[in-house]
């Protein structure tokens, strides 16, 4: 007895779960990794700039990066093989994972943040090493193709990950100010939309959508729908059951959107969600359907009214200007009447 209370203890030290996530650090094979907080950023730490999908195509949009994240007080670091392309790879997938491996093991290093998303990020899920990362929590912030390192890294170390601007983003005052107040100030962010009328007589933007009224917890999980359905069946996908499931796309027709939610319907993956949350669907249209084709609300009504969860969608996560930065794995409590989400925890330390 006495030797087990001192290995309980000394496995509580080094932040191994017993219960059924880890032993010793390592992953017990069908359990959930504990979740790990990253370290919050500080003025003056490095942003390490990687490209794990697309290329880097422009030097000047690049400068401009630099320069944003400078003027909100970090030093910058680009990845080894940054600037390399392989067609419409940001270089060889071996070389796009070394980067990212190499970003989580440099102390000098911080956090870690996409340059573009595109395509690519799920072919190096398997070459990442989980091992070191899970060893080195570092805040990992990206969205669209980011979305599969976000499911994956989360799924596999349980690091809180996190859905936020890319380094091409439009560095705005709604963008900065959601990403300073969880990043850096680890506030238990509450997340509402922007209520302008501008000059109208009601708001014609950014508004929220009720598909099922009502409030619900969960940790939130979720990204690209696009990405995210193709990652269903391996196990980079982390389980739902019990979750509040974040979604967004871009430029994809009505009757694709309805095919992937279908999928993730007939794969279980909505089945046992606490709450169904969609931002953006940006430039995606209803194509040239015309006369029979169903629109995006429709498809809401089809597929996810019935799951008879708080549902909604308007929230400002997607490929828009002005965006907010959610964490993977982080307590929330949605509120689908009044289209807000607010953290109950804070996402770093």
């Amino acid at each position: 007895m006495e030797s087990r209370r001192r290995f309980l203890q000394t496995a509580t030290a080094l932040g191994v779960s017993l219960g059924g996530s880890k032993v010793l650090g390592l992953p017990v094979e069908g359990a959930v990794p504990a979740v790990v907080k990253p370290a919050r950023l500080k003025i003056g730490d490095t942003i390490g700039l990687v490209c794990p999908a697309a290329p880097a195509h422009s030097q000047e949009t690049v400068q401009i990066t630099i320069e944003s994240l400078q003027q909100m007080g970090f030093k910058v670091k680009q990845s080894a093989h940054f600037y390399d392309r392989y067609g419409y790879l940001a270089g060889r997938d071996e070389a796009r994972a070394d980067d990212l491996n190499a970003m989580f093991a440099d102390r000098s290093v911080q956090a870690i943040m996409a340059m573009h998303g595109g395509w690519g990020c799920a072919r190096i899920v398997p070459l990442l090493d989980y091992d070191l990362i899970r060893k080195n929590p570092k805040i990992l912030v990206g969205y669209s193709d980011i979305t599969a390192l976000l499911l994956s890294i989360y799924a596999q170390t349980g690091i809180v990950t996190m859905h936020g601007p890319e380094g091409a983003a439009t560095w705005n005052a709604f963008t900065v100010n959601h990403f300073k107040r969880l990043l850096m100030d680890a506030e238990a962010v509450f997340m509402t939309n922007p209520t302008d009328k501008n000059d109208n007589l009601t708001q014609t933007t950014d508004r929220i959508t009720t598909w099922r009224g009502g409030v619900a917890r969960g940790q939130l999980v979720g990204g690209n729908l696009t990405v995210l359905s193709h990652l269903v069946g391996s196990k980079y996908m982390p389980d739902t059951k019990g979750k509040i499931l974040f979604l967004e796309d871009v430029d994809e027709e009505v009757y694709s959107m309805d095919r992937m939610l279908t999928h993730l319907k007939l794969a279980g993956i909505l089945d046992g969600l606490a709450g169904f949350v969609f931002g953006k669907c940006t430039k995606c249209t209803s194509g040239e359907g015309g006369y029979g084709s169903l629109t995006l609300e429709d498809v809401f009504k089809d597929i996810i009214v019935p799951l008879q969860i708080p549902a909604f969608s308007g929230a400002m996560i997607g490929h828009i200007s002005h965006k907010f930065t959610v964490p993977l794995g982080i307590e929330a409590e949605i509120n689908a009447n009044t289209g807000t989400i607010e953290l109950l925890e804070s996402a770093v330390v």
